[in-house]
């Protein structure tokens, strides 16, 4: 089928996303985004969250193949996605706006994986007939 082939090119091109800028963001912490003194717990913490946005990226890949199968699991990754997303309002609301990299993560987190969530769902409920 078409379009289950396009939903899972769609969702492999979307975990690059968690995948490239988590495991980078393992590797070089907060240093990347130009803060010249970064205080060890904030690095820890932010390698820690960036460890879980990696493991989320590779468990997402787990669900292309059979994705009309995988509805479980992808809504459990997806409303992680989102959870994350609704952090970075509360940020947004608290603090300020961030930077265009991050304006794109919350584009991503709250409309391009909502928007996979539902197609894949959708999906799933032709294929089942």
């Amino acid at each position: 089928m078409i379009e289950k082939r396009l939903l899972q090119l769609v969702v492999a091109a979307a975990c690059i996303v968690p995948i490239v800028t988590g495991g980078t963001s393992i590797l070089r912490g907060p240093g990347f985004l130009d803060h010249a003194v970064v205080p060890v717990d904030l690095d820890s913490h932010f390698r820690y969250i960036s460890g879980i946005f990696f493991a989320v990226g590779l468990w997402f890949t787990t669900c292309i193949p059979n994705i009309e199968t995988k509805g479980a699991r992808f809504r459990l990754l997806g409303s992680l996605v989102v959870v994350g997303g609704l952090a970075r309002v509360v940020s947004l609301a608290s603090v300020g706006m961030p930077s265009k990299g991050h304006l794109f993560g919350l584009a991503m987190e709250l409309g391009v994986v909502p928007l996979l969530m539902l197609w894949q769902a959708a999906l799933a409920r032709r294929m089942a007939r």
